[in-house]
């Protein structure tokens, strides 16, 4: 055999080698689908995950809303994961912001990736099955709730408006029925009787990035799918969107069924009561709007004097008559345009003025 030939032989063996080696450590690319601030913990956790020495996979593409106007001045902006993406180097042209995601150009970019697998954290579009057969092992969900309880848009506030002790999240594979597929781990938390709904979804997204990143290895090599548990559907209970008509609070209800909804429904929309000011001095009556921010639920109410309307100031809050003799008491309130202010501090400014519930 001649020297040349050898050569040959051998760097082509080589060449094969290094092809083989290359390809066994090539990262498998993961597409995010995320939108709001608490989307944002995910996504960094699995930036600073594949970013270790022994990672198995790279974020491949970042999947978001578009961009949407907000606030009074009605700005558009883009969304809290699109600008922490920018904000960190992420290229631009891999970030996709389609109106639904079965748009036909977005599908086809998507399939252009090859994605091994999706995964969604409160992405808010729903995914047609279109999508759902193009990443190899299939997209997976970081849901709020203890499923199946609470499936849905708003498994957060719902279960701290039903007063729930005990919540949790759950990571599950996405099928076409709503937030139904194979759950592949839980997480449990307590919550707090004072906790409201925006301070519980980011302990929730937390404990969600951390289950995340700790079932991935075998959510990658197909483990999690053999061993995921179906859902038992006698157990589903649903929570659908809120809105915002359901912000009224009405007084015939017990107190500590008005405080959990102050706690589910505090940044969006929050919650509202009309109430009536009455100038003793000369009889005049103004109606006027408050929005409620903070509560707390007393027992036995009783005040000597007091009709079954009045609205008093009571150690520091405006309490509110309700059904079964409770009260909802307000430490906090606004005025529509103006800043959030103590109970005390308004009622400061009553001057006197009585104030009653409507």
């Amino acid at each position: 055999m001649s020297v040349t030939l050898m050569l040959r032989r051998c760097f082509c063996c080589f060449s094969a080698s290094t092809a083989s080696s290359s390809n066994s450590t090539k990262k498998k690319p993961l597409v995010f689908l995320g939108t709001p601030q608490v989307s944002v913990k995910v996504l960094d956790a699995l930036f600073a995950a594949s970013e270790s020495l022994d990672s198995m996979f790279e974020v491949a593409a970042i999947v978001t809303q578009p961009p949407s106007a907000r606030d009074r001045g009605r700005k558009v902006v883009r969304s809290s994961v699109a600008q922490y993406s920018l904000d960190r180097g992420f290229s631009s042209e891999l970030i996709f912001t389609p109106e639904h995601a079965r748009e036909e150009m977005f599908l086809s970019q998507l399939r252009s990736l090859h994605p091994e697998l999706c995964i969604t954290a409160a992405y808010g579009n729903i995914l047609p099955s279109k999508f759902l057969k193009i990443p190899i092992q299939g997209t997976v969900n970081i849901h709020p709730s203890l499923l199946p309880l609470y499936r849905g848009a708003a498994p957060v506030q719902r279960a701290l408006q039903d007063g729930v002790k005990e919540t949790g999240v759950s990571l599950a594979f996405t099928v076409r029925a709503l937030d139904a597929g194979p759950v592949i781990a839980r997480e449990r938390i307590e919550v707090d009787d004072n906790v409201k709904a925006p301070d519980l979804l980011d302990s929730l997204f937390d404990l969600g990035s951390k289950l995340l990143i700790h079932e991935l290895p075998s959510i990658l090599d197909g483990s999690a799918r053999i061993r995921a548990q179906p859902q038992d559907e006698s157990k589903a209970t649903v929570a659908p969107k809120i809105v915002p008509e359901e912000a009224w609070l009405s007084f015939d209800q017990k107190a500590i069924v008005l405080h959990n909804k102050v706690r589910a429904f505090a940044g969006w929309p929050g919650t509202r009561v009309r109430v009536q000011v009455v100038d003793m001095a000369n009889s005049q009556q103004n109606v006027i709007e408050l929005k409620i921010i903070s509560t707390r639920v007393s027992g036995n109410l009783s005040i000597p004097g007091s009709e079954a309307d009045d609205v008093t100031f009571i150690d520091g809050a405006l309490a509110f008559p309700c059904s079964a003799h409770t009260a909802l008491e307000v430490l906090e309130v606004q005025l529509p345009g103006k800043k959030v202010v103590s109970a005390a501090a308004f009622w400061n400014g009553l001057r006197g003025q009585k104030l009653k519930k409507l």
